[in-house]
């Protein structure tokens, strides 16, 4: 494992994806003791997609995370698909961590429904009323947090959720990544978490994985700080730690 610090952010760079799992579980684990010694509970936000598979299955098998003092949140959901769709971050959230822990109280995003603007303004109502102790995100492909793609980021975003339209570079890694057969069946549409609320939390975790990962992990880190690469906006948060493999971290110029 080799480490350093560009602006403000610390960068970890381990030797594949297990090991870097096994590391940002650990982190997390103290984040969140941290905060149920403080105040009794815990409010966590954590990220999907295939980059988050390491992470998620470490901190699972961790003795170690008092689970019933948690209450979870994910970042985004596409508008119009339903809990029970394939591709459904919802469904990805009850698979992979509800279905195996059991947590104070998950709070989902509805893509379903009936009016996303309302949904949107529910979910933010929900984040005030529990403050982030941890947020675990990932980076995208085109350099996006959550669903907060170049063309719709804000650093200063008036909203702590929002509806989006998504980009194309964004919909066709939903396709690489296999939960949609064609760029034709990815949703247009999604409800996201801002990229304000996203670093408001007290300890925020990257976790970039992946050699698909390395254009954006070095124009986040190398380039300037700026919307084209939402990602970039890390490197002024001093409460953030990214957690890079060998892949994802193989363009930096410095390791």
């Amino acid at each position: 494992m080799s480490s350093f610090t560009i602006d403000a952010l610390a960068v970890r760079v381990f030797d594949d994806d297990d090991a870097m799992g096994r590391a940002a579980a650990a982190d997390a684990a103290e984040a969140i003791a941290g905060a149920v010694e403080r105040t009794g509970a815990a409010n966590v936000m954590l990220a999907t997609g295939n980059s988050q598979f390491a992470f998620l299955a470490a901190l699972l098998q961790r003795d170690d995370v008092p689970w019933a003092a948690i209450t979870a949140f994910h970042m985004d959901e596409y508008v119009g698909l339903g809990p029970e769709h394939p591709a459904s971050f919802q469904r990805y959230m009850r698979e992979r961590v509800a279905a195996h822990v059991s947590v104070h109280a998950f709070h989902y995003l509805h893509g379903d429904a009936a009016d996303p603007e309302a949904e949107a303004a529910r979910y933010a109502s929900l984040l005030t009323a529990h403050p982030l102790d941890l947020c675990c995100l990932g980076i995208g492909e085109n350099g996006h947090l959550a669903f907060n793609d170049p063309g719709v980021a804000d650093f200063d975003d008036p909203l702590d959720v929002k509806i989006v339209e998504l980009d194309d570079a964004c919909r066709r890694q939903q396709v690489g990544e296999g939960h949609f057969a064609g760029v034709a069946d990815v949703p247009t549409r999604a409800i996201t978490v801002t990229i304000p609320a996203l670093l408001r939390a007290r300890r925020v975790l990257a976790i970039v994985p992946e050699a698909r990962k390395a254009a954006p992990v070095r124009g986040a880190l190398e380039g300037p700080i700026t919307t084209a690469c939402p990602a970039s906006v890390l490197r002024r948060q001093p409460r953030a730690t990214l957690y890079l493999d060998h892949a994802s971290a193989g363009l930096l110029a410095v390791r």
